[in-house]
């Protein structure tokens, strides 16, 4: 067994400095962690150690001779808080991807955040931490902002001074399409094997992105057939910025989602506004209210954060926030449940309250 390690380091160290020179290979990530106290409004009120989609990464590039060029990434979730200690040996959890671009735009394949979920970039103020908007957009079954599967993407040059059109399809939420899914039924506890179907699990997105000067604006439609994890169902969002000044940027953000069994899972939208304002050199102080409107008796809810961030350097931040979730009695959302490996429940009737202090290096 030795030998064969041994073996194995000897061709890397041999095979590396080849790959170097065929292609352009980086090596990047990021550790973001943060001292949380959290409070569910009802039994659990503790300060705890959190580790916010922190990553290791490799991105390969390389032009090729028709002037066209191929490029790949591999990226894998790195838990900055506990090391991965009882956690799984998955390789690849984050955007994995191959692909080719040139003057025709680029396409790639591979498992990554859908157009959908891309299109919440303009307002992404709270990104990963405490606050963030996902936790009123991205709830029950009635569930966006996904990494799919087995995704063929493409994306458009930029045409008319700024636009992007993106376009996925996402074919199967496993390699076999006769997979086996496991559920277990919430009212009876019921273990059910479900079969997936080739024709009837896939998922389909389509996004116009604009960004020039201060305008960020990105609209979105998705579609998962009704096989898919958490079933049929539909989202449609629209998220924009402005920059009133070179320091004050302001958003907003409109999203509505439908699911065919519409009376276990109710139409809802969000409806929210966010603002980021840079009053130091290096500081900033931001702010959002994201509320859901669901439809359904007493199940609303009001995510409300504010944040303070001071940059150490490009590649260095520290923030401090503070967010809750003001929900109706039938509405059970937490600030925190996004991203993070720092997470406890809330209770239906309770408010959520988070204090965050956060640390965050990109390498």
């Amino acid at each position: 067994m030795k030998k064969t390690l041994c073996a194995l380091a000897v061709g890397a160290t041999l095979i590396t400095p080849a790959i170097a020179m065929a292609a352009d290979v980086k090596i990047y990530g990021r550790a973001h962690v943060s001292l949380d106290y959290l409070d569910d409004g009802k039994d659990y009120n503790e300060v705890g150690l959190s580790s916010n989609s922190s990553r290791l990464g490799f991105k390969v590039e390389q032009k090729l001779e028709n002037d066209m060029t191929v490029f790949g990434q591999i990226e894998q979730e790195i838990n900055f808080a506990s090391g991965g200690q009882n956690s799984g040996v998955d390789f690849a959890t984050r955007d994995t991807f191959v692909g080719l671009k040139g003057n025709f735009g680029q396409t790639r394949v591979g498992r990554f955040d859908s157009p959908f979920k891309i299109a919440r970039g303009p307002v992404n103020f709270f990104g990963d931490q405490v606050g963030d908007l996902r936790n009123v957009t991205r709830a029950g079954d009635l569930r966006f902002d996904e990494r799919n599967e087995n995704t063929i993407e493409y994306k458009s040059p930029k045409f008319g001074n700024g636009f992007n059109v993106l376009a996925a399809l996402s074919l199967h939420e496993s390699n076999s399409p006769g997979f086996t899914e496991t559920i277990v039924d919430e009212d009876t506890g019921e273990v059910i094997q479900k079969k997936g179907d080739s024709k009837k699990n896939k998922a389909y997105d389509l996004a116009l992105t604009y960004k020039e000067g201060p305008v960020d604006f990105a609209a979105a439609y998705e579609h998962y057939e009704e096989d898919a994890t958490r079933g049929e169902r539909d989202g449609f969002r629209l998220a924009g910025a402005y920059k009133i000044t070179p320091e004050l940027n302001i958003g907003g953000l409109y999203q509505y989602m439908t699911h065919d069994n519409d009376v276990k899972n109710p139409d809802a939208q969000v409806i929210g506004v966010a603002a980021d304002y840079k009053f130091a050199p290096k500081t900033y102080i931001r702010g959002q209210v994201m509320h859901r409107d669901v439809d359904a008796k007493d199940a609303n809810a009001t995510l409300i954060a504010l944040g303070l961030e001071h940059r150490l350097d490009k590649a260095v931040r520290v923030y401090g926030n503070v967010a809750t979730v003001l929900n109706d009695k039938n509405s059970s959302l937490t600030p925190w449940e996004q991203a993070r490996t720092n997470n406890v429940k809330g209770f239906k009737g309770e408010d959520a309250l988070g204090l965050s202090l956060g640390f965050r290096y990109d390498f």
